[in-house]
C-alpha cells in the first residue's frame, strides 16, 4: 500500500522556485508563510467580512479576521502537539514540532481568505446566479465543461488558493510563492470541481500549481483530478470546527440568540469537571463565566483532536482515514449538538437571515451588471460589434488587474470579476452596489 511520508510533507519547496526549500532554526519557512499572509491585503480585508452575524458593527462580535486568527492560534497548538508525536516516530527532514505547528497555522490563519462578501452566502449567490441568471447561462455557453464546473461549484477554498497562487504578487509566478507544505495543508478538498470532492479546492486555472505541491509533498493521487488529504489538513479542519462552533455560540449570547444557562450546559459537558463547576459558580456576570468556559473548552478539544490526530496517524499516511477529527473524538455529542443549534437558531435567526438575503441579490445584482458589460468590451476586441456606452463606463470601474484577461476566454473574463467581487468587503460590496444601482453616487 503507497503511504506518505513527513519529510516530503513538510516539504519547504517554495512554489514555482527553484531554489532548493530548508528548514532552518533561527526562522522556519512556515513561519515566512505566516508573516506573507498577515501583510497580504486579501488577510486585511477579512476585517469586514461576516463570520455569522453580518454588518454588525461591534467590536464584541467575531469577523473573518478575528476568526481567522483564532483558527490560527488553536491550530498552532494542534500542531505542535501532534508535531512531538511525528518528529518522535518519524524523519522530518530536520523539522521540529513548532515548525509543525507554523505550518498548520499559516494554513488555518488563510483559510477563510478566498471568502466573498456576506461569507458562505456569498459562495451560494455565484453559484445561483450562475445557474439561473440569463447573464450567467449566456456566459455559460461559451465555457468548457470543466470551466463550467468551476462556477457552478464556486467555492472559497479554491478562490483562496487562487488569492495565494496568483492574485497576491501577481507579477510573479506563484504568486506569494508559499511553502508546498502550507499550501498541501490548506487544501481540505485536494481535487478540481470535476473530482467528485464534496468541494471544489483549487480552479482549472490553477490545477498545475497545485499538481507542484502535491508532487513536492508527496500527496498519493486518487485521479487525474484529485489526491489524498494532507494529513495536516485535518489539524486545519478540527481547529476551524473548534474555533467556530465554541465562538459563535458565545456570540450568540452576547446578541441575545441564546441564553448563558444553554450555552453553560454545553461547554460543561465538553468540559466535565466538578472544580470548573464550583469555580464558574463564583464569578460575578454571564459574560465573564462564558469567556472561561470557552477557554476551558478550546484547551480540552484541542487535546482531544490531537490524541485522535496521533491515534489514527498511520491511516492519514496512507489517505485511508477520511473523518473529520471533531467528529469522532470523545465530545462528538456535544459538538453535534450545538451545530445543530447553531444552524437551527443562530445561523438562520432572522436578524441574520435579513442582511443575508439583501446580500444575496446585491452579490447576483452586481454580477448582473458587470459581466454582461465586460463580455461586450471583449466581444468588440474580438471583432464584434462596438460596446455600449454603458458597458464602458461600467467596466472602467474595475480595477485593471481584473479586466484584463484573454478576451477570447469567457472563463478568464468571469474569473476576472469574481475576483473583484470576492476581494470586496462587506461594506464596500453594500457600497458599490448602491453606486451601481443609483442609490448613492
Amino acid at each position: 500500500m503507497a503511504i506518505m511520508n513527513w519529510k516530503e510533507l513538510l516539504s519547504p519547496h517554495r512554489l514555482c522556485t527553484d531554489t532548493p526549500g530548508k528548514i532552518t532554526p533561527e526562522r522556519s519557512p512556515f513561519q515566512r508563510d505566516f508573516d506573507r499572509i498577515v501583510f497580504s491585503g486579501s488577510f486585511r480585508r477579512l476585517q469586514d467580512k461576516t463570520q455569522v452575524f453580518p454588518l454588525s458593527g461591534s467590536s464584541d462580535i467575531h469577523t473573518r479576521l478575528t476568526h481567522s486568527m483564532e483558527t490560527g492560534s488553536i491550530a498552532r497548538s494542534l500542531g505542535t502537539a501532534a508535531g512531538v508525536f511525528i518528529c518522535k516516530e518519524s524523519d522530518t527532514g530536520g523539522a521540529h514540532p513548532s515548525d509543525i505547528g507554523a505550518a498548520v497555522a499559516a494554513a488555518a490563519l488563510a483559510h477563510d481568505i478566498g471568502n466573498p462578501p456576506l461569507g458562505h452566502a456569498g459562495e451560494e449567490a455565484i453559484r445561483y446566479w450562475f445557474e439561473n441568471s440569463d447573464a450567467g447561462k449566456a456566459i455559460s455557453g461559451e465555457m468548457s465543461e470543466e470551466e463550467r464546473a468551476d462556477i457552478s461549484k464556486y467555492d472559497g477554498n479554491a478562490q483562496g488558493f487562487r488569492i495565494m497562487t496568483k492574485l497576491e504578487m501577481p507579477d510573479r509566478s506563484g504568486g506569494m510563492q508559499l511553502t508546498c507544505a502550507t499550501l498541501g495543508t490548506f487544501a481540505k478538498y485536494p481535487g478540481t470541481a470535476t473530482s467528485g470532492l464534496k468541494k471544489c479546492g483549487f480552479f482549472q486555472q490553477e490545477k498545475e500549481y497545485f499538481a507542484e505541491v502535491a508532487q513536492f509533498c508527496g500527496m498519493l493521487r486518487i485521479n487525474g483530478n484529485s489526491w489524498a488529504r494532507h494529513p495536516l489538513s485535518f489539524l486545519l479542519e478540527a481547529a476551524d470546527d473548534i474555533a467556530y462552533l465554541t465562538v459563535d455560540f458565545e456570540d450568540a449570547m452576547r446578541q441575545g440568540i441564546i441564553d448563558y444557562p444553554e450555552l453553560e450546559k454545553n461547554y460543561l459537558d465538553i468540559i466535565d469537571s466538578d472544580a470548573t463547576r464550583t469555580y464558574v459558580a463564583t464569578l460575578s456576570s454571564s459574560r465573564r463565566k462564558a469567556e472561561y468556559l470557552r477557554a476551558q473548552a478550546i484547551g480540552i478539544l484541542v487535546r482531544s483532536a490531537a490524541d485522535e490526530f496521533i491515534r489514527h496517524h498511520d491511516e492519514l499516511l496512507t489517505g485511508t482515514w477520511s473523518t473529520p477529527l471533531t467528529e469522532s473524538i470523545p465530545q462528538q455529542a456535544v459538538l453535534k449538538r450545538i451545530r445543530e443549534r447553531s444552524v437551527s437558531g443562530i445561523y438562520n435567526h432572522p436578524s441574520i437571515a435579513e442582511v443575508i438575503g439583501a446580500g444575496f441579490e446585491l452579490v447576483t445584482g452586481m454580477l448582473d451588471i458587470f459581466v454582461p458589460c465586460v463580455s461586450e468590451i471583449d466581444h468588440e476586441k474580438c471583432g464584434g460589434r462596438r460596446a455600449t456606452t454603458r458597458s464602458r463606463r461600467i467596466a472602467a470601474m474595475l480595477p485593471e488587474m481584473f479586466s484584463q484577461s484573454d478576451p477570447r476566454s469567457a472563463y478568464c473574463r468571469l474569473l476576472g470579476v469574481l475576483d473583484y467581487i470576492s476581494a470586496l468587503s462587506d461594506r464596500n460590496a453594500v457600497s458599490l452596489y448602491q453606486k451601481l444601482k443609483g442609490i448613492s453616487l
